[in-house]
């Protein structure tokens, strides 16, 4: 099977394969155009190409369904650069939702408005698939519009289209609720609740409160990474879940989540009695220690890590226990938040505590709260100078 590539400019190659001539004496010919950084990268792209097509697996672009170029995105990128919680949510999304609407759609044929009618159909009753009702939240529209930005990104960056019809559709505005937090008073009552207790139980939910960690930062731990001299935790990783691939140890959210943050001596006592806790459990654990490597902060006897649902279980079941006010457990990390600018800590500050990706991030999420303790200066200096002017 003869092929040839040619030189397009700008770094992109055409590949061209013969396939003999058909029964009217006509060449047969596959071509596909794609980018390289020299002539023998584009040599070696020649040679994946004639064997996709002697599998059997090449796909004309013009003729390519978005469910077949889902499954090429997938292999050539979602599970190369993605981590394995954000794919395992892309994919439900892709199958749940995209693929029965889009599925055998040709991607040539795809047009900004085909975006816009589904985003908004998102937003219509009937739309989720929990049989709750009502449509999704902004939010969750957002990360359809992530998806199918992120798809069709791929498909124009390996030139299998021309245009991206996502990029003249304008991401969905997310309306940001006020997220239910506890007062300071709430969280002083909340500590003296835990005082009894499983230790393990105990800190987490301290964690989340005085460090503002994230569950999946928590849960990945390892003793190592708390310093207890000098007070501090250091988030390297997070501990995910999935069906496919069961725990996954990475790295937290973004660049910016990776971290150290200062917790108070409280915090750092505890932290002591439990590490001599978990130390002569992981002697007696000898041959039954099932955490490898690791040494995780909260596991159990024998070094498993905890399952991330399990958490959230708990915490749901020990405030109904307490008959105390319910806030979701990632809450606990808001009101760590709400609680530093009660105490007029500068945003930037909060941002870099958080592992917040810029300002912005927090601005956004926090900006309510912000806006109030701004009102509470105001009249703070209304008390003081008011009273001056009026005499």
């Amino acid at each position: 099977m003869a092929g040839n590539v040619e030189n397009r400019g700008n770094n992109r190659w055409r590949l061209e394969v013969s396939l003999g001539v058909d029964q009217d004496g006509k060449r047969i010919k596959k071509r596909k155009t794609i980018t390289a950084k020299n002539k023998t990268e584009a040599k070696k792209r020649l040679a994946e190409f004639v064997t996709e097509i002697e599998a059997g697996e090449y796909i004309d672009p013009s003729k390519m369904k978005f469910k077949d170029f889902v499954k090429e995105w997938e292999t050539k990128y979602g599970m190369k650069h993605l981590g394995a919680k954000t794919l395992e949510t892309y994919k439900s999304i892709i199958n749940n939702y995209l693929i029965p609407t889009f599925g055998n759609k040709k991607l040539d044929e795809f047009k900004p408005i085909n975006i816009i009618n589904y985003l908004d159909c998102l937003g219509e009753d009937n739309a989720r698939k929990d049989g709750k009702e009502g449509g999704l939240s902004s939010s969750s529209i957002k990360y359809h519009y992530r998806v199918l930005r992120n798809i069709f990104s791929r498909a124009k960056e390996w030139i299998i289209i021309k245009n991206n019809p996502v990029e003249s559709v304008k991401p969905p505005k997310v309306t940001q609720e006020k997220t239910s937090v506890y007062t300071k008073d709430e969280v002083i009552e909340l500590l003296e609740l835990l005082k009894n207790e499983p230790i393990h139980q105990k800190l987490m939910v301290t964690a989340a409160l005085m460090a503002g960690l994230r569950r999946g930062e928590i849960l990945g731990l390892q003793w190592d990474d708390i310093d207890l001299d000098a007070g501090t935790i250091s988030i390297n990783h997070s501990l995910q879940y999935t069906k496919e691939k069961g725990y996954v140890l990475g790295p937290p959210k973004n660049n910016s989540s990776i971290r150290k943050v200062s917790i108070p001596m409280y915090l750092v006592e505890e932290f002591k009695k439990y590490k001599r806790t978990k130390s002569k459990e992981r002697i007696q654990a000898a041959e039954l220690w099932e955490g490898g490597k690791y040494f995780y902060v909260f596991s159990s006897w024998n070094g498993k890590p905890f399952y991330p649902t399990a958490v959230g279980t708990w915490w749901r079941r020990f405030l109904k226990r307490k008959g105390f006010k319910y806030i979701r457990f990632h809450d606990l990390r808001h009101t760590a938040a709400t609680l530093l600018i009660n105490e007029g800590e500068h945003a930037k500050t909060i941002s870099a505590r958080l592992g917040h990706a810029d300002i912005k991030t927090t601005m956004n999420i926090y900006g309510h709260y912000l806006r109030e303790a701004d009102e509470k200066a105001a009249n703070k200096l209304n008390s003081i100078f008011g009273n001056t002017n009026a005499k």
